[in-house]
């Protein structure tokens, strides 16, 4: 095979894979009684009602594009639900644009606003992604490493220490993934305030989590602030919230301007969102709601099972109360997280992610996802207790 290494942009290579994707594989390749808590899917199937929308879809011949922002009725459907559980109301003719997951979201606003050198805030340990959007639409990452004593919380004066003259846009997370940290909404007042003395910067709020909130029955968002109204974009989606990894659909929300910009992206790259996954997603923003707080409940009764075994197991863990993921400490186990992570999965069969997969102030952490069964939960925890007693010994 011909050598293709000095063929491939220097910018794709300066990327690395994703760790997340490379523990998951390795468990998929091995054979016996492996656990695998290292994605995140809910283990739970699309409610029926959901499918059976998108299955009707199918019956009434709807197999051609959309409309490259998405079905008006889609559109419509996901502004009546931002509305009821935010508050705030957006257009669904020129503010809403439907993406192929949450993931497009955030690629499609890092090519629509960064030019080459515009500097991004990047607040970690944060969602592998939004590094590697940023560097690939030629942007510069500018990092914020949050700490457990803060609770894995932006703090005011850590953003505006971080702004710079060529600072174009900051990405948010929260629920977090991977620390399953949260903030309320006095909290983003705080920084509310900073944005508000830098008019110049755009917020990109990830809140795939909003509805897997242990606290709060309803989301908090910088969205609603009306002094920021037109300075945020949301990347939101129903992946999490609903079960729907596989359906790939998620949507943005923001100001006409960004949204047509990223709409022109969306035209030539991917021409629009399936067809019966708008469908579906228009049940499931009507209707969810209860199978919204199903799901909910037994994420959080998995939470506490997870949370009790790893302090039976003698690790030392961040109280997560939103998203689906615990981020517990492996220091002074004498193990760096890809390697602990590593042995955990050779010799114990149970697959995690390395906390360095999401930052560098990740090291020292591993990441475990509740959005598998309560009996491998409950098996993993056994298994990561003789592991750790292991390491303890020597």
């Amino acid at each position: 095979m011909s050598d293709y290494s000095n063929k491939i942009s220097d910018v794709v290579n300066n990327v690395p894979p994703s760790a997340i994707r490379r523990f998951f594989d390795l468990a998929n390749e091995m054979k016996g009684n492996v656990i695998s808590l290292s994605i995140g899917e809910p283990d739970f199937v699309t409610p029926w009602s959901i499918r059976e929308a998108g299955i009707n879809s199918l019956r009434e011949g709807y197999t051609h594009y959309s409309p490259n922002s998405g079905y008006i009725e889609a559109r419509q459907a996901i502004s009546n639900y931002i509305s009821r559980r935010y508050g705030v109301t957006y257009s669904p003719k020129n503010e809403i644009l439907i993406t192929v997951g949450g993931s497009e979201g955030l690629d499609l606003v890092a090519r629509a606003l960064i030019n080459p050198g515009d500097e991004v805030i990047i607040v970690e340990p944060c969602f592998v992604a939004y590094k590697a959007t940023v560097m690939f639409a030629h942007g510069v990452p500018v990092v914020v490493s949050t700490k457990e004593e803060n609770d894995y919380k932006l703090l005011p004066e850590e953003l505006e220490a971080a702004i710079t003259d060529k600072t174009k846009y900051l990405i948010l997370g929260y629920p977090s993934n991977p620390t399953g940290a949260i903030m309320t909404h006095d909290e983003l007042a705080k920084i509310r305030d900073v944005l508000v003395r830098h008019p110049e910067i755009i917020v990109i709020s990830d809140e795939l989590y909003c509805e897997l909130n242990y606290l709060s029955d309803k989301p908090a968002s910088l969205i609603q602030f009306p002094e920021l109204r037109d300075r945020v974009i949301m990347i939101n989606g129903f992946s999490k919230s609903y079960a729907m990894t596989g359906w790939r659909i998620g949507y943005s929300v923001g100001p006409a301007p960004i949204i047509a910009a990223m709409t022109k992206i969306h035209q030539y790259c991917i021409m629009s969102s399936p067809s019966m996954a708008q469908f579906a997603i228009i049940d499931a923003a009507e209707n969810g709601d209860s199978c919204i707080e199903e799901m909910r409940n037994e994420y959080n009764h998995r939470r506490r099972v997870l949370l009790k075994g790893l302090a039976d197991a003698g690790l030392k863990c961040f109280t997560p109360y939103g998203a689906f993921y615990a981020f517990p400490s492996i220091e002074g186990l004498g193990l760096r997280s890809d390697e602990f992570c590593e042995r955990f999965l050779l010799e114990k069969k149970v697959a995690i992610v390395p906390g360095n997969a999401f930052g560098e102030c990740g090291e020292g952490h591993v990441r475990i996802s509740y959005a598998a069964s309560i009996d491998d939960i409950k098996e993993a925890v056994v298994r990561m207790k003789d592991f750790v007693d292991s390491l303890k010994k020597g």
